[in-house]
């Protein structure tokens, strides 16, 4: 396929940068316009914020217009007593100023309104050791607590957060050098963990730094110029895998658990890429404090117990037993709605299922549940029961539940009904992932002038492609399938990490060609759904989320299928566009089927939430690869009228 030329390319970012004051600064996002004065932050969140948070219930939360304080004191009182407060104000900034822009304000702007709320998320979206805002957890209800590692001292930064947000400020008992050395149930309660810079949030109920998330919202980052943000949160990265073991699922104490997809050394070169653009020199100290770390993960994801069995291949794996604390707390009656379905289709049960008896201890973990059966009643006389049994899911189901989570792809039926033999899996994405990883340690170790690793790891590369090809390729049907090392047999689960081995670049052209042909099974009007099959949960079809709109259209144009990856992207972005103009919002996910933002997820949490780090990152990204005919179009669109009754 032919290679784009560099003038088909056309840059949004310059051309329809946010619109400045007078002054030369973007919008404020907490001001209405033409407010100047000194109280007018007040004057918006009375006005503006608190309608839509009671409106929405947003994450839960909710407030009372009344209890809004201008006195510092009391600002920490209602802190104390709300600590969720903070953040929904901030979210809800984001969510004011795009109201000022659209839909009525945004005719005959093109595309502005929509850059200029992406522009002002990154700030939105920031978060510190020294904010109150950073510390709220909208999964958990409890005291606000920072926890520092247990060998570090304690940075005199930290005394705004004790001093102004109610926040304790406390060591982990212990070191930690891997995942699972720590019971998470002992660190009661639950609580940030600390890093040391800045860092951008997805948003909504999401307010910690992300494993997976941040690598896309750092290509968003880098996209719009924030490298020195963008190199802070890969330095946060750093300090995780050196003090906490590993990459987190996110930095809170239970998450010590478990990791997520491994991005970091994506993440590590697009910003030293970056850096050398920017005119910077060589910083081998940072290279070799980045190869060091690298390896450590590295070496997490390629050891008992993350191997596929005899695979040579790796897997996800949470180290915890149960179910996740956040899921308990966030996800009202999810294990309920898992136990109700087993019981349904026990064909699918696979002894998750275990009924309480007394005797030997049994491999159960979670809450009990009951199950009565009963005669349908015909008359007025009260029906005929059988006794209530008691039941309970197994550890192995909470096993594969946790793991899931681990692959970020919670929840969908990929690996099984909601995800619950995920640990079974050797996944086409994760070990796409170590590919890449592999290949980004060779780059570092030529950066560095070390030949002899970087032969190493382009050894470790070819051997693991070899591995995909033999366990993950499926010939005859053009596509990458998970392969579950337990029962020796690919799935036949038609997912959209098909393309993860052309983002990657292990893909031969030769199956690169075979994929690209597939795309027409899983292309929609708005874009590239997870899957082709609608289980009700959200990481499955009708639903497109921005990373893997990248993953995908990347991956195309990899191998030289720019036709492809232009029309796709033009689909995702009209979608996100389109919703803009309605509510003035961009979202987590997108059903790309009737192009909408509405979300009637069955499976997990139900809200489609605000903000949103990896979408924002995705329009830039997915934005500035089109070519300048379909930026215009797309443009163009944003003039016109939405259809009557929208």
């Amino acid at each position: 396929m032919r290679k784009r030329a560099k003038d088909e390319v056309f840059d949004p970012i310059g051309s329809l940068f946010p619109p400045r004051s007078g002054s030369g600064r973007g919008p404020r996002i907490n001001q209405l316009p033409g407010d100047r004065s000194q109280n007018g932050a007040g004057l918006f969140i009375r006005q503006i914020l608190f309608v839509p948070l009671l409106e929405r219930g947003y994450d839960g939360g909710v407030f009372l217009p009344d209890t809004i304080m201008t006195h510092s004191q009391e600002f920490r009182r209602v802190f104390s007593r709300f600590a969720s407060f903070i953040l929904v104000l901030g979210l809800l900034a984001v969510d004011g100023l795009a109201q000022t822009l659209a839909p009525g304000n945004a005719e005959h702007q093109g595309l502005k309104p929509i850059l200029a709320y992406i522009s002002a998320a990154w700030d939105t979206l920031t978060r510190s050791m020294t904010e109150c805002q950073s510390v709220v957890d909208p999964k958990i209800t409890a005291t606000s607590v920072l926890y520092l590692p247990a060998d570090s001292a304690e940075p005199e930064a930290l005394e705004t957060l004790t001093k102004n947000c109610n926040v304790r400020v406390e060591h982990l008992a212990m070191p930690i050098h891997h995942l699972g050395e720590v019971n998470t149930s002992d660190i009661d309660p639950p609580g940030l963990l600390y890093v040391p810079n800045k860092y951008v949030v997805p948003g909504g109920r999401f307010n910690e730094m992300y494993g997976w998330d941040s690598y896309f919202i750092i290509r968003g980052l880098l996209r719009a110029g924030r490298v020195e943000l963008a190199r802070g949160m890969v330095e946060n990265f750093f300090f995780e895998i050196e003090h906490y073991g590993a990459m987190l699922n996110a930095n809170r104490t239970y998450y010590l658990t478990r990791s997520q997809p491994p991005f970091v050394s994506s993440m590590v070169v697009d910003v030293y890429q970056a850096t050398l653009k920017q005119g910077g020199q060589l910083d081998r100290a940072w290279l070799e404090r980045a190869r060091a770390d690298l390896e450590k993960d590295y070496e997490m994801w390629t050891h008992e117990p993350h191997l596929a069995g005899q695979t040579g291949l790796s897997r996800y794996y949470d180290f915890g037993d149960g179910p996740p604390p956040e899921a308990v707390k966030d996800e009202t009656g999810f294990y309920r709605k898992v136990s109700e379905y087993f019981m349904l289709h026990p064909q699918e049960a696979d002894e998750y299922v275990v009924e309480s008896k007394a005797g030997p201890t049994q491999q159960v973990a979670g809450s009990p549940y009951s199950l009565q059966v009963c005669d349908v009643p015909l008359t007025m006389e009260k029906p005929v029961c059988q006794p209530a049994r008691q039941f309970k899911l197994s550890s192995d189901y909470y096993k594969g539940d946790r793991s899931m989570r681990e692959s970020g792809f919670d929840v969908s039926f990929r690996f099984g009904a909601f995800g619950s033999a995920t640990h079974h899996y050797a996944p086409v994405c994760l070990n796409s992932l170590l590919y890449k990883n592999e290949k980004d340690l060779e780059q570092i170790s030529l950066w560095l002038g070390n030949n002899d690793d970087a032969k190493k790891w382009n050894k470790r590369a070819e051997e693991r492609k070899k591995l995909i090809t033999r366990y993950l390729w499926n010939n005859e049907r053009g596509q990458f399938f998970d392969f579950n090392f337990t029962t020796d047999r690919q799935s036949g689960y038609q997912y959209a990490s098909t393309f993860y081995p052309l983002w990657a670049g292990l893909a031969t052209p030769e199956q690169a060609k075979a994929v690209a042909a597939n795309l027409k099974v899983f292309e929609r009007p708005g874009g590239i759904p997870l899957s082709t099959e609608e289980s009700g949960a959200q990481w499955d079809l009708p639903y497109g989320w921005g990373n893997i709109e990248m993953v995908v259209i990347d991956g195309l144009r990899r191998y030289g299928f720019n036709s492809d990856a232009d029309r796709v992207s033009y689909e995702f972005l009209s979608t996100v566009a389109e919703n803009f103009r309605r509510d003035g919002n961009i979202r987590e996910k997108y059903n790309v089927v009737t192009r909408s933002s509405e979300s009637h997820v069955e499976m997990g949490y139900g809200m489609n939430v605000i903000g949103f780090g990896w979408t924002n990152a995705a329009f830039l990204e997915l934005l500035h690869a089109l070519p300048k005919g379909m930026v215009e179009r797309l443009e163009q669109e944003q003039n016109r009228p939405l259809p009557t009754g929208e």
